[in-house]
C-alpha cells in the first residue's frame, strides 16, 4: 500500500480505487488485485501450461493444471478462477462502498475459521490475515507445572520456573527455564565406553552411544571367517557364505558348500537382462556385472521419424533435421537437431520491459504478459534511518517516510547550535526563526528573519542506477533596506518639520507648511510650501542677512508681489517696478487736482505735487474768484474768493420773512432767519387784524361743512 493507504495493483501497477471489484489471495501473501487484472492473468497461466503439454503423452501429465498468484506463487486449481466481486469474508457479493466501512469490506462480521483453533474471527470484514484468537481459554504452560486463563492467540508461554524434564540420558534434568519444544540434548559430562567396550572417553551424555574406528575382528561362527563391521554391540551374527549358494547367473544352485569354497560357474549363457531393458546379455555364466553397452544391431528411427537404419541397441539414432517449430513463447523457433516434436520451453531472455519501466523480463521467453517485476525498492529518509519497501515502479507515487531522527545538515546561515532543530527531511532546511542581526552600511542591525543560505537535498527515489543524495546550498537573499525609524528633516529643514522614517528612504519630502524663508527681495518672506532650498551666495561669514536677521536663499522662488513701500514724499499711487529693494523712483502719474471751490482742473505731475509745502499747495489749488459753494445751512452761495476747508457757516444775505398768515412782511439777515427755525419760533408774530380775518375765515369754513352735510342727509 502507498503512503495515502491505497493499494497497487502487482498486474497493472495502477492504483486500486475503493470502488474497483478486487480480489485477494487467501493462502499466503493477502495480496489485493484487480478483479479484471487476476482473471487475465489466470487464463494466461492455463493457457502457456496447456500449450507447454500439447505435444506431451498424457499419461506424462503428473498433476492438473494450475494457477498461481503473481506475489506469493502459491498455485491455485482452474477452478477457482475468481469469477465474482467479493468482500474480503466472501459472504457479500459486490459490496457496496460505503464511506463508514472499510473499501471492499461488506461491514459483517468475518467469522473465518482460524487455523490454530476452532474458534472464528471476531473482528468486521477485514484485509489481511485474521489477528491471533482472542477467546479466553485455560492453558498450560511449555513445561505443564502452571495452568491460568489466557487468550486462545496466545497458547503458549512460560511460567520462568526450572522445566525439570527427565532428558534423554535418564539421568538427568533440564535445568532450563520452562521452554518450548524438546529440551536440549544433555550437555553434562561423563566417562562413557564405545559399543565394543574397547575405548572409554570423557562425553557429553548426550553422546554417550558412540562407535571408535576398530573394526571388530572376531572370529565367526564358521571359524574360517572375522567379522568386517565397525564397533558394535551384542553378536557379530552368522557367515554369510553359509547355507544355500548359487552360480553367477542364478541358474544352478549348490548345497552343503563350505563357505570358503568359491562357488563354481555353471557354462551356461548368463541372459541376465541388460541395462537397454530389451536385449539379454551373451556372455558365458560370469561374475560381477554384465557388459554395460548392448552391442545388438536393432533397426532404429530417428525422434523426429525422419531417418530409420540400423544402430547398435545403445546407441541413439539422432539426424541433422533441425525443427521448425515455433515453440510455446510464440517467437522463436526451436531449431533443436532431431526434435521429437515435444520442444522444450524457450531457453531464450524474455527481455521485454517491465510495467515498473526500470528492469526487463528476466524469465525465459514466455507468452502474454511479463510477470510483475519482483524486485523490491527502498525508499528511505533523506538519512537513511528510516526505509520504506514498496514494489519496483510504484515508488513514483509514493512519498518518502516520514523519519523521528533530527537532521544532521549543519546550519549554514551563521546561527549555528542556536537555529532551532527540526526531523530529518528532504527538500531544503526549514528558514531559520531567529533575527539576522547583520551589520548594515548605515551601521545598524538587520532586524528580519534569517534569510542566509540554506542545505537542500532533492527527493531520489528507485531508478535504473543507484545515485546517491548530494547535499547542495540555497543562497540566501541580501539583507533588506533598513527600517529602523530614524528623524530626518524635512527639504525646507523646518525645526518643526522632520519626520519618523525608516533609514533606508533617502527621498525627500515636504512638512507641507510656508517656507518661511526672506525672498531675495529683501522685504517678503516666501510663502510656497516647504521645498528644498540651498544657499549659493554668501558673505564672508557664509550667510547672507538681511534686515530682519533672516537668510536668503537662491532657491525660493522670486516675489511676485507689488511693492509695499511708502514713497518719500507719500504717493498714493503703487510702485510700478513689483517688489524691490532701496527706494522707489519718483512717481510720473498725472494728477487732476481741482481748484478749492470746484470751478476750475488743473493737470499736475504727482511728484511734482507731493513736493510741495502745504501753504504751497493751498495757493496752487485757488482760482482767485467767488468761491460760488453752497452753504451748508441755507441755499446761497459761498461770497468769500476760492479757498480750501468749509465755507463759513453764518450766512449774511438779506431774507424777507412773512408772518403766519401771510399779511405782515419784514427783511432780516438769513443766519437769523436759519436761527428762528431751529427754536421754532414766528420771527414776525401776526397783529389784531390778522386775528379777525382768521376768526372769520374758519366761521365760513364751518358753514359750508354744515351745508355739505345737510345735502348728505337729504
Amino acid at each position: 500500500a502507498t503512503k495515502g493507504g491505497a493499494s497497487t495493483c502487482l498486474i497493472c501497477l495502477e492504483k486500486i480505487r475503493k470502488i474497483d471489484p478486487i480480489w485477494h489471495c487467501k493462502q499466503g501473501c493477502f495480496a489485493v488485485l484487480h478483479l479484471v487484472c487476476i482473471q487475465s492473468w489466470a487464463r494466461q497461466a492455463l493457457s502457456t501450461s496447456e500449450n507447454s503439454s500439447a505435444g506431451r503423452n498424457s499419461s506424462s501429465r503428473t498433476s492438473p493444471a494450475c494457477w498461481h498468484c503473481p506475489k506469493c506463487r502459491r498455485d491455485y486449481p482452474q477452478a477457482e478462477i475468481p469469477r465474482e466481486y467479493r468482500c474480503y469474508c466472501g459472504k457479500e457479493v459486490d459490496p457496496r462502498s460505503d464511506p463508514w466501512l472499510t473499501p471492499h469490506s461488506c461491514g459483517e462480521r468475518c467469522e473465518l475459521e482460524l487455523g490454530l483453533c476452532s474458534h472464528t474471527c471476531v473482528l468486521l470484514c477485514h484485509p489481511g490475515p485474521c489477528p491471533p484468537c482472542p477467546q479466553l481459554v485455560q492453558l498450560a504452560c511449555h513445561c505443564g507445572k502452571l495452568a491460568e486463563l489466557r487468550r486462545c492467540g496466545h497458547k503458549s508461554f512460560s511460567c520462568q520456573r526450572l522445566c525439570s524434564k527427565r532428558l534423554g540420558c535418564g539421568v538427568h534434568s533440564c535445568d532450563e527455564i520452562c521452554h518450548e519444544g524438546e529440551c536440549k540434548p544433555c550437555s553434562k559430562f561423563g566417562v562413557h565406553r564405545c559399543r565394543c567396550g574397547s575405548v572409554t572417553e570423557v562425553r557429553p551424555c548426550s553422546q554417550a552411544d558412540f562407535q571408535c574406528e576398530r573394526i571388530c575382528d572376531k572370529e565367526l561362527s564358521c571359524k574360517k571367517h572375522v567379522c568386517g563391521k565397525q564397533c558394535h554391540a551384542g553378536g557379530c551374527g552368522e557367515c554369510e557364505l553359509q547355507g544355500r549358494r548359487t552360480c553367477a547367473c542364478g541358474k544352478e544352485a549348490y548345497k552343503d558348500l563350505a563357505c570358503d569354497v568359491k562357488v563354481p560357474t555353471c557354462g551356461s549363457t548368463c541372459e541376465k537382462l541388460l541395462a537397454c531393458g530389451l536385449h539379454r546379455c551373451p556372455e558365458r555364466c560370469h561374475a560381477g556385472s554384465c557388459v554395460g553397452t548392448c552391442r545388438v544391431l536393432i533397426n532404429k528411427r530417428c525422434r523426429c521419424g525422419s531417418t530409420a537404419k540400423e544402430v547398435p541397441c545403445y546407441q541413439d539414432l539422432v539426424c541433422e533435421r533441425k525443427c521448425q517449430h515455433i515453440r510455446n513463447c510464440q517467437r522463436h523457433a526451436c531449431r533443436r537437431r532431431c526434435c521429437d516434436g515435444d520442444c522444450p520451453p524457450c531457453s531464450e531472455i524474455c527481455g521485454k520491459k517491465l510495467r515498473c519501466g526500470n528492469h526487463k523480463c528476466p524469465a525465459p521467453c514466455h507468452r502474454g504478459l511479463c510477470a510483475p517485476c519482483p524486485l523490491t525498492v527502498k525508499i528511505s529518509c533523506q538519512c537513511g534511518f528510516t526505509t520504506l519497501e514498496v514494489p519496483c515502479g510504484a515508488d513514483k507515487d509514493v512519498k518518502p517516510p516520514k523519519c523521528s531522527k533530527r537532521c544532521q545538515r549543519p546550519q549554514i546561515c551563521g546561527h549555528g547550535d542556536l537555529c532551532k532543530p527540526h526531523r530529518c527531511h528532504y527538500g531544503p532546511c526549514p528558514p531559520c526563526q531567529l533575527l539576522c542581526n547583520k551589520k548594515l552600511d548605515c551601521g545598524h542591525s538587520c532586524n528580519q528573519r534569517c534569510h542566509g543560505p540554506r542545505l537542500t537535498c532533492p527527493v531520489l527515489k528507485g531508478t535504473k542506477k543507484e545515485r546517491k543524495a548530494v547535499i547542495s546550498p540555497i543562497p540566501g537573499s541580501p539583507c533588506p533596506p533598513c527600517s529602523v525609524l530614524v528623524s530626518r528633516p524635512c527639504m525646507g529643514k523646518h525645526p518643526a518639520g522632520s519626520r519618523m522614517v525608516p533609514c533606508n528612504d533617502e527621498s525627500r519630502f515636504s512638512c507641507e507648511k510656508p517656507c518661511g524663508n526672506l525672498l531675495s527681495c529683501g522685504n517678503h518672506f516666501c510663502r510656497d510650501l516647504c521645498h528644498v532650498v540651498t544657499i549659493s551666495r554668501a558673505l564672508s561669514n557664509g550667510t547672507v542677512v538681511a534686515s530682519g536677521g533672516a537668510q536668503q536663499y537662491d532657491s525660493c522662488s522670486s516675489c511676485r508681489l507689488k511693492c509695499t513701500k511708502t514713497r518719500d514724499p507719500p504717493c498714493p499711487h503703487p510702485c510700478e517696478i513689483g517688489c524691490h529693494t532701496g527706494k522707489c523712483p519718483a512717481c510720473k502719474v498725472s494728477l487732476k487736482k481741482s481748484c478749492h471751490c470746484g470751478t476750475l482742473v488743473r493737470t499736475l505731475e504727482c511728484s511734482a505735487f507731493g513736493c510741495l509745502s502745504e501753504d504751497e499747495r493751498i495757493e496752487l489749488l485757488s482760482c482767485k474768484g467767488p468761491c460760488h459753494r453752497k452753504l451748508e445751512n441755507c441755499s446761497h452761495l459761498c461770497s468769500e474768493i476760492c479757498h480750501p476747508g468749509s465755507c463759513p457757516s453764518l450766512c449774511s444775505k438779506k431774507v424777507t420773512t412773512r408772518c403766519a398768515c401771510q399779511r405782515i412782511r419784514k427783511a432780516y439777515q438769513c443766519f437769523e432767519v436759519q436761527a428762528a427755525r431751529e427754536k421754532q419760533s414766528a420771527l414776525v408774530p401776526c397783529d389784531q387784524d390778522c386775528l379777525k380775518a382768521k376768526a372769520s375765515q374758519e366761521l365760513e369754513e364751518d358753514l359750508q361743512h354744515k351745508q355739505a352735510a345737510d345735502k348728505e342727509v337729504r
